[in-house]
């Protein structure tokens, strides 16, 4: 499923550099309860958990909502806040059809090697007419994004991302449409100081994916920044919602 392992280096660096803290995520808890109108009994599949940040704020953010999470890696899976966490991944999600009221994919579907075939597996465990929350970034919208602006890089591998084009048009083969499109903002880190300071290259696949050098300039040019800037770090992500 994945471009890189998740193997247990990849999933202990993810597990302690990318945890966000609930408060700071205040716009996605708005955007997500929009889209999938939360309520008691409702039950949302976290279709790559990782280490379970997103089925940790449902389940603190919404009364009474069950996440089922499902996650391809073992490491992940050992590493994962929200239990129980089932293997499986986008092309063969271990549950019966329509027994989910939705689905939640954050930062997982430059990792599908099949979007098509993900799209069909979604439509059978999504009750019909539930909504697929996609959140991620995408090619030619990353503007709002800090790693691209310190690793300019970067850039070059999320431009092999899907794109929200290429997205909607696989879902539109298993009868999905695309409902809307919007991003939204997260604080990322309280500081740029504090952003360098808990930077791990393993916790990001475009880090991963550019060379030495430039992950070495990255590094420094943000450490030059978070000696002066002052602030949040602020960043947009897009969110997807497919019915």
């Amino acid at each position: 499923m994945a471009r890189i392992a998740y193997d247990d280096t990849d999933a202990a660096a993810y597990a302690t550099s990318r945890h966000l803290r609930s408060e700071d995520l205040a716009a996605w808890r708005e955007a997500v309860a929009r889209h999938l109108a939360p309520r008691p009994g409702t039950r949302l599949l976290d279709l790559g958990a990782g280490t379970g940040i997103w089925a940790q704020a449902f389940t603190s953010w919404y009364d009474g909502i069950e996440v089922v999470a499902v996650e391809p890696s073992a490491a992940m899976r050992d590493r994962c806040r929200h239990q129980p966490v089932l293997a499986g991944d986008a092309e063969a999600v271990p549950l019966p059809d329509g027994h989910v009221d939705a689905a939640w994919l954050s930062t997982v579907v430059h990792h599908i090697p099949d979007l098509a075939a993900a799209a069909r597996e979604l439509r059978r465990v999504v009750r019909p007419g539930g909504p697929v929350l996609i959140r991620s970034a995408f090619p030619g919208r990353l503007d709002g994004l800090n790693l691209v602006r310190y690793f300019p890089e970067a850039a070059a591998v999320l431009d092999t991302f899907p794109s929200v084009a290429q997205v909607e048009a696989a879902f539109a083969t298993a009868g999905l449409t695309l409902a809307a499109c919007e991003p939204v903002p997260q604080v990322t880190a309280s500081s740029l100081r504090e952003l360098a300071a808990n930077l791990r290259r393993e916790a990001h696949t475009p880090l991963q994916l550019i060379s030495d050098d430039a992950y070495a300039a990255g590094t420094a040019r943000l450490q030059r920044a978070a000696e002066t800037d002052s602030g949040p770090v602020v960043d947009l992500l897009d969110l997807l919602v497919l019915r």
